[in-house]
């Protein structure tokens, strides 16, 4: 019994004491606004006819529909050509600050918002790409992926370097972008709120959002080393090492759902599932690439049964590191495979995201080593690269047992 309550304490401790996977979450946020984003400039010359008033779903539609389910989309605020186009224009700029990591944990607040609203504006437009992209969207923000490789990791680094040290609010007053943004949105709360935008619950998830990271903010500027600021950590801790399980736990339900959807199939069981997509004319960017490979019979059966045991069998291997990255290399070449002999590029970014929160903490600080050496972004972007030491289990949160630097990135409202 002493030894299980000191086993306990220690698990406790790790949990509230730090943020684990800075690396594995990082790449996270970078995937997924990467993937968002570059699927929002590509159909750009086609953004009204899939989520603006040009589209086959109507805006009449799909307000019946979101007051039956009540699915969040600020586009239902108005049915106006400017107010999508500025609602798109905003999601674009949401992705592209996510990405660099700048006020991320706002950010993400806006990403998800930009997600929501343009998918539950047209429901039939997108598909299993999207819905992770949906899901991700929403644990992201549950999360503090901007502590490494981030804009906010920078300007804390900055920060440190000029003799703040931990103490982030010395220079909180200094902070203009923060508490102008947290201002901003609060008035577009308010508005929601006096308006009847909101439906009860998103009200009272947005509004505790708002008023969290205005509450940092001040705990930051009046009482940076005090319990105040030690009790936000331990929460936001918390916070973020759930969200982590979460993305974990669901990557491992899209893997095992579909490994087991497949066993039941007779395609699958023959081997010959994978033929007839590689003979359908919407699935073959590349006709002479297709024809070659479903040509070959061996080649689709060990490419269909392989696809089965690795989806099936991944979940069982989160905990031998060894099969694990070696499962988790095949499914994300699988899912290469599939972005360019299926023509399905962001549905394969989209997974290939979410595979990420598996990787390896000692390959994501070796890459990141790597692009730092090319281009100098480490030290800046990459902070505390060569001082994550910790021991590499099998599952990605669990890859980072130390965190990166003791140094707080949040520097006001809206930080990482």
């Amino acid at each position: 019994m002493t030894r299980l309550r000191a086993a306990a304490g220690r698990g406790l401790a790790k949990v509230t004491g730090q943020a684990l996977g800075p690396h594995q979450s990082a790449v996270v946020r970078i995937g997924f606004s990467a993937t968002w984003l570059f699927f929002l400039l590509r159909e750009f010359p086609h953004r009204r006819e899939l989520y603006g008033p040009d589209g086959p779903w109507s805006w009449d539609l799909a307000h019946r529909l979101t007051d039956s389910n009540e699915a969040f989309s600020v586009l239902m605020w108005s049915d106006s050509t400017l107010w999508f186009e500025l609602v798109y224009a905003v999601s674009v700029l949401a992705s592209v600050l996510l990405m660099l990591g700048w006020r991320t944990r706002t950010s993400a607040v806006v990403f998800m918002v930009g997600v929501l609203s343009l998918q539950n504006r047209s429901v039939f437009m997108g598909d299993g790409g999207d819905n992770v992209i949906h899901l991700m969207a929403i644990y992201l923000v549950l999360t503090r992926c901007g502590r490494v490789w981030s804009l906010d990791a920078r300007r804390a680094a900055r920060r440190a370097g000029s003799g703040a040290g931990s103490g982030v609010g010395v220079g909180a007053g200094r902070d203009v972008a923060g508490p102008v943004l947290w201002g901003v949105l609060g008035l577009v709360l308010a508005y929601g709120a006096v308006s009847g935008r909101f439906t009860a619950g998103w009200l009272a998830a947005f509004a505790a959002v708002w008023v969290v990271l205005g509450l940092w903010w001040t705990v930051e500027r009046h009482e940076p080393e005090g319990e105040g600021r030690a009790v936000l950590d331990v929460l936001a801790n918390l916070l973020h090492n759930a969200g982590m399980l979460v993305t974990m736990a669901e990557v491992c339900l899209i893997y095992a759902t579909a490994g087991w959807y497949k066993i039941q199939g007779s395609r699958w069981q023959d081997g010959t599932a994978l033929y007839y997509p590689l003979r359908l004319d919407y699935f073959t960017p590349w006709p002479a690439l297709s024809g070659v490979l479903a040509g070959s019979g061996v080649l689709v059966m060990l490419l269909s049964y392989g696809t089965v045991a690795v989806q099936v069998a991944f979940p069982f291997t989160l905990f031998n590191r060894r099969i694990k990255n070696v499962l988790l290399a095949a499914m994300m070449l699988e899912h290469a495979g599939i972005a360019v002999l299926l023509g399905l590029p962001f549905f394969s970014m989209a997974m290939i995201a979410a595979d990420a929160v598996f990787l390896p903490t000692g390959f994501l600080v070796w890459l990141g080593a790597g692009a730092s050496g090319r281009v100098g972004w480490g030290r800046g972007l990459g902070l505390g690269l060569g001082r994550d030491r910790g021991r590499r289990g099998g599952a990605g949160v669990a890859d980072a047992e130390v965190a990166p630097v003791a140094v707080p990135v949040q520097a006001g409202p809206g930080g990482g």
